[in-house]
């Protein structure tokens, strides 16, 4: 089966804007025949304390480099509405351009 990743904006979004917008996403990519990766890392590993105290300066970039090695077990990205606005999103953008993934988007 082939693998898809989220590529989601979630700064300023309540919790359920996300939870919405990622169920949202999770369908359409189950209904192209997709196994989603999980970009969304929420376990006590990815907490704040946690990141904190093992030296983590840069929060947002450890969550950009734990997605872009998720993207490697993927065949395409999925990028949900917004993601041009979104500094993390267009990284990841870039690199599956760069990297030949399958683009699609949220219409």
């Amino acid at each position: 089966m082939k693998k898809a990743m989220l590529s989601q904006p979630m700064a300023g979004k309540t919790e359920a804007e996300i939870a919405a917008a990622r169920q949202r996403a999770v369908q359409a990519l189950e209904a192209q025949g997709y196994e989603v990766v999980n970009t969304l890392f929420t376990d006590e590993w990815y907490s704040r304390e946690s990141m904190e105290a093992r030296g983590v300066v840069q929060i947002p970039l450890c969550f950009l480099a734990k997605s872009l090695e998720n993207m490697s077990l993927c065949h395409a990205a999925y990028f949900c509405k917004g993601w041009e606005k979104a500094r993390g999103c267009r990284i990841e953008h870039e690199a599956a351009v760069a990297y030949g993934l399958t683009i699609l988007y949220e219409e």
